[in-house]
Formats: C-alpha cells, sequence, structure tokens
C-alpha cells in the first residue's frame, strides 16, 4: 500500500498561500524533477526557494520546498511540502504535474494513515488527528492534543501490562497444576483486578463527558404548536435557522444547530409542536419530537403566558427539564422586574422575539450542562464511540474473569478472559487490528491532504 507515492492539497483553499504535500519513496526525486534547485541529496529538514515548473516545463510560481527524510517525517517516508500562492489555478496545475511526475491523489486520510502504518502514531492518536482539526473549543483542542500525544495511549499500556502480568502467571501455574503450585498470592491478584476494573470503567464512564464536550449537549425544544419554539431556536443561535410563522404545523421534522454559550457547545434541537392532529406528515414529526426528547439531556419544554404546558410521559431521571414560558412581553405592561428576577426553581420567563430573560435562560443552560470548559489534563477523556465501546468489552471479559477467579474456576478459563480483555484494549490503539477495511472506515471521515 505504501510502495507507491502521493500528494494533495493540505491547507483549506482559498487562502493567500496553498501547502502541497508528497509523501512516499519517490516524494523527493517527483518534487525534484519540476523543480528549479535540485534536491535529490538534500538532507531532511531542510528548505529550498526556488520555481515550480507546470507540465510544459514553464515556470509555474515562486516556492519554498521543505524536505523531510523517512523515519522522520509525519508519514515515516520521504516527504516534500510545497509552499505555493493559493490561487486554484496555480495548486491544480502543480498537483497535475506531481502526479504527471508519477505521485497520485492521496485518498481522505492516507497520510495519517501511513504514518499509523509505519509506526509514528498509534490509532488513538491517529484518530485525535481529526479530533484536533475539528476542534471547535477550548475544552475540544486540550482532549485532542492530550490524545494525540500518547497519554490515553500510555494508560492503555499500562493496563495491558498489567493484565499481561496477570496472565503470565495464572498460564504458569498451568505448567504446575499436578504440582499444586501457586506463583502469587491469590488476594493480590484479586486487588488488581479489581484495581484495572476501576480504572477501564472510568474510562469508560468518561465517555458521557467527552461525547458531551465533543459533539454537544443535546437540549431538545419541545412544546404545543406556535409558542415560539423557532423563534427561540433562532435566538439562542443567532441566525434564523427554523421558519417562523404562526400557522400551527410549519416544523414538520427537526431542525437541528449548534453553538457555543459560556464556552460549552450546545446541539440545540427545534421540533414540532406537540398536539392531537390527523395530518400524516405532522404526526411524523410529532413522534421525532418525542424521540428527539428522549435522547435529549437537556429540554427546554415551552409554553406562552397563560397556557398550561401540553401533557407528555415523564421525563428520564437523568435529564433536565427546564420550563420556559413565552411570549410575556405580550402578556404583562411592564417587564422589567420579571425578566431580570431570579427564576423560581427551573421556570424562565422569556421573549423570544425581543431577547427578554434568555441571557437568565442561557446562564442555567451552561449550569445544568455541568461540563468543564477548562479540562484536567492529568485524566483522559473518552470521546471516540469506538473506544467507549471496546472499553466496554473489555470490562465485561475482565468481570468474566473476576467472577470465574472468585468461583476458583481452572486457571485458563480466568486466563482466557483476560487475554479478551487485552485483545479489547489493543483494538483501541490499533495492536489487534489488521483488517484494511476497519482501518479504511476510520480513516474516511478524515480530510484530503492529512
Amino acid at each position: 500500500m505504501t510502495q507507491d507515492t502521493i500528494c494533495a492539497l493540505a491547507t483549506p483553499p482559498g487562502g493567500a498561500i496553498a501547502v502541497v504535500r508528497v509523501s512516499g519513496p519517490e516524494a523527493v526525486s517527483i518534487t525534484d524533477s519540476i523543480f528549479s534547485k535540485s534536491i535529490k541529496d538534500v538532507e531532511g529538514y531542510t528548505l529550498h526557494f526556488g520555481q515550480i515548473m507546470d507540465m510544459d516545463g514553464k515556470e509555474l510560481d515562486e516556492v519554498l520546498v521543505s524536505v523531510f527524510r523517512a523515519p522522520h517525517s509525519y508519514t515515516g517516508e520521504d516527504s516534500a511540502e510545497i509552499s505555493c500562492h493559493g490561487s486554484s489555478y496555480i495548486v491544480q496545475s502543480l498537483l497535475e504535474s506531481l502526479i504527471w511526475g508519477g505521485a497520485r491523489q492521496a485518498e481522505p486520510g492516507e497520510f495519517t494513515m501511513r504514518a499509523f502504518m509505519n509506526g509514528k502514531l498509534d490509532l488513538s492518536q491517529a484518530e485525535a488527528v481529526a479530533d484536533l482539526i475539528s476542534s471547535s473549543s477550548q475544552a475540544t483542542h486540550q482532549m485532542a492534543m492530550s490524545q494525540m500525544r500518547g497519554q490515553f495511549s500510555q494508560e492503555l499500556k499500562d493496563l495491558q501490562a498489567q493484565l499481561l502480568h496477570l496472565t503470565s502467571l495464572l498460564e504458569l501455574e498451568l505448567d504446575f497444576n499436578d504440582q499444586d503450585v501457586e506463583f502469587a498470592d491469590r488476594e493480590k491478584l484479586s486487588n488488581l483486578m479489581d484495581k484495572i476494573e476501576k480504572h477501564i470503567k472510568g474510562l469508560a464512564d468518561s465517555f458521557q463527558v467527552g461525547n458531551a464536550i465533543k459533539n454537544g449537549v443535546p437540549v431538545a425544544i419541545i412544546g404545543a404548536p406556535n409558542v415560539g419554539k423557532s423563534t427561540l431556536l433562532n435566538a439562542l443561535v443567532g441566525e434564523d435557522r427554523a421558519i417562523v410563522s404562526n400557522i400551527q404545523g410549519t416544523t414538520r421534522d427537526l431542525i437541528e444547530d449548534t453553538t457555543q454559550i459560556g464556552g460549552i457547545t450546545f446541539r440545540f434541537i427545534d421540533t414540532a409542536g406537540i398536539r392531537s392532529t390527523q395530518n400524516k406528515l405532522e404526526r411524523m414529526g410529532i413522534e421525532r419530537s418525542i424521540q428527539a426528547a428522549e435522547k435529549a439531556k437537556i429540554i427546554l419544554f415551552m409554553t406562552e403566558s397563560n397556557q398550561p404546558f401540553p401533557e407528555l410521559k415523564d421525563f428520564r431521571e437523568d435529564q433536565i427539564v427546564l420550563q420556559v414560558i413565552n411570549k410575556c412581553d405580550l402578556s404583562l405592561p411592564s417587564s422589567s422586574y420579571l425578566y431580570h428576577r431570579q427564576p423560581e426553581g427551573r421556570l424562565y420567563h422569556i421573549s423570544a422575539a425581543n431577547g427578554d430573560g434568555l441571557d437568565l435562560l442561557r446562564e442555567a443552560l451552561v449550569k445544568e450542562a455541568s461540563l468543564p470548559t477548562n479540562l484536567d489534563t492529568t485524566h483522559s477523556v473518552v470521546t471516540n464511540v469506538r473506544h467507549y465501546n471496546a472499553l466496554n468489552q473489555a470490562l465485561k471479559a475482565l468481570r468474566r474473569a473476576k467472577k470465574s477467579f472468585a468461583a476458583q474456576t481452572p486457571t485458563d478459563l480466568v486466563a482466557e478472559d483476560l487475554r479478551g480483555c487485552l485483545h479489547h484494549l489493543g483494538e483501541i490503539t490499533g495492536s489487534e487490528i489488521t483488517s484494511e477495511d476497519v482501518l479504511q472506515n476510520i480513516f474516511r471521515n478524515f480530510c484530503v491532504g492529512k
């Protein structure tokens, strides 16, 4: 897979400067063939100024070429990065010249995949590269940087080392089972399994916080038709994302958008108004509203002044329900006291149309989200659903081993479950992944050039 040379634009299009990356066994020689200066024999980590040529040998641009030698490059291969002007014509012509010289267009994430295949990054570090690129807050940036630097990987290596020690002692006893030999204190082994279980469970439990920080806290806006749900969504995200109308049933599908409040990303979902209706499409929208409410962490349960809240089934115990009474500006002659007082419990009086009361509602959202905006980087926070699933599988295998060990089940069966725990932890870093289909699936969502 890495015998060919690949190239791609590594910077977003449209900027003043563009960087085209080339990597593979012929990266330097192909770049040399269209560069005005010879770079075939130059050392790595060197920078060269000159002119780049198009396929017809005509000068295309003045550029800087950075040369990296294997294994001291991002991919672990010989690499070159060409910094040119950001004209789309120049970039396209440069890529055509490189392909004409023997390179091919890189697939999404292929540079990072090569870094993984060449041992420059493990799989969890490689996935953190995509998270770093897409980070939109200080917290998401901190999590991605911590994972990319290998903190999570090191925690997993430590756990694997402890599990390997456990497994080795138990399997060693199998060779001497006819002599009734024990190589370790059973109580110490049990305590070690408890310690490992606690660590894995802590990592798995951190996913709830990590996923909310990475993807946003899901907030469903639900209520009867025409109470101002769409107006509230538009006000919170700062743009007209939802159609506002006094016609009942305007919103028939979920409308979703994200915004940051107090350093935390919230994912707001505007839903269809809940009422009894014979319209099939509207009923489908209402069903989706209820489903969205079931999945949300926070619910903004809306009505308008002098109207009761709609009847709904009980919310989950772990959900936070903020009751919101909208259109208070239409029912009260003076709203200054109402909008600046502290709300009673989780009841908020607002006017989504003119913004009154929204600051208090935003403060409540930040408080109820209970997420850190500045993370303690001494502990890993799991943000990837693949990692979360693997940790849960590892936890199940370890708990089976603990149960068998406590019941004095034959040692080989205990060791088998411990090896299963090791296998699932190895899936996270890639030490247990050999299928190219799995790797392609992981890297598919990377951007081209990375």
